[in-house]
C-alpha cells in the first residue's frame, strides 16, 4: 500500500522493532498525527483467544476518565416517563415505534449510540440487520439495554465506550483526540486495558494480551509495552 509523504515522514519517527512504554508510545502518536483537524487516537489490541468459540468472546464497556472528544448523539428506546428521563439527561431522541419505522422505512441513522430499556426490545429486535452490522444494537454486557436509560444516556455522553472482539480477535477502540495530551490520553488508555485484562474469559488458555497498538487516524502504529496490563 502505497502511503503519501506525511506519513512517510512519521513512520521514520517510529523504530518497528522497538515496543514503547505507554508514555513514550503516545508522545509518538502525537508527533506523528499531521492531519489539519484534531486527529483521533486509536488503541488496537490483539488477544490470544479465539472469537469462535462462545466461551471466549471478550466484550464490555467503560466510561474513559476523560472521554472520547467526540460529541456523541443518542437514540433511547423506551416508554411513558423513561423517554422524559431520557430526554432530560441529554439523549438527542427517544421514543419508540416512530424511531424504527423511521430507521427501517427512510434509511434514518442521524445518531452514534442506541439505549433501550428491556421492555422495548421487541421493537429494536426488529432492527436487528440495520443496526447489528454497524455494531449498534443494544447489548446487555454493554449497559446498552437497561432500565435506567437515564444513566445510560449520561455514561455514553461521558465518554463510554465499548469494546468487542472483531473476526480476527482485535480490539480497536478510540481513547480520545490527540489534542488531549499524553497524560490524558495515558489515563484513558490504562481504563480501557484494565477494563480488557478484567474480562478474561476463564477459557482463554496462554498469554491473554499479545500486542497493544496505538495510532492516529492518519499516523502509523506505534507498539506499547503491554506487560503492565495483563491480567494476574
Amino acid at each position: 500500500m502505497k502511503h503519501g509523504k506525511k506519513y512517510s515522514d512519521s513512520a521514520k519517527l517510529v523504530d518497528r522493532t522497538k515496543v514503547y512504554d505507554t508514555n513514550e508510545a503516545l508522545d509518538l502518536c502525537i508527533k506523528t498525527a499531521k492531519a489539519k483537524f484534531d486527529e483521533t487516537v486509536e488503541v488496537h489490541v490483539r488477544l490470544g483467544v479465539d472469537s469462535r468459540h462462545a466461551d471466549q468472546q471478550v466484550r464490555g464497556a467503560v466510561v474513559l476518565p476523560n472521554g472520547t472528544g467526540k460529541k456523541v448523539r443518542v437514540l433511547v428506546f423506551a416508554k411513558g416517563d423513561k423517554v422524559d428521563a431520557a430526554l432530560e439527561a441529554g439523549a438527542e431522541y427517544a421514543g419508540g415505534e416512530e424511531y424504527m419505522t423511521k430507521i427501517q422505512n427512510e434509511g434514518w441513522m442521524d445518531f452514534d449510540v442506541v439505549i433501550a430499556s428491556p421492555d422495548m426490545m421487541g421493537v429494536v429486535g426488529r432492527l436487528g440487520k440495520i443496526l447489528g452490522p454497524r455494531g449498534l444494537m443494544p447489548n446487555p454486557k454493554a449497559g446498552t439495554v437497561t432500565p435506567d436509560v437515564a444513566r445510560a444516556v449520561t455514561e455514553a455522553k461521558a465518554g463510554k465506550i465499548e469494546y468487542r472482539l472483531d473476526k480476527t480477535n482485535i480490539i480497536h477502540c478510540p481513547i480520545g483526540k490527540v489534542s488531549f495530551g499524553t497524560e490524558k490520553l495515558s489515563k484513558n488508555l490504562d481504563t480501557l486495558m484494565a477494563a480488557i485484562a478484567k474480562a478474561k474469559p476463564a477459557a482463554a488458555k496462554g498469554q491473554y494480551i499479545k500486542s497493544c497498538v496505538v495510532s492516529a487516524t492518519m499516523g502509523p502504529g506505534v507498539r506499547v509495552n503491554s506487560n503492565k496490563y495483563v491480567a494476574v
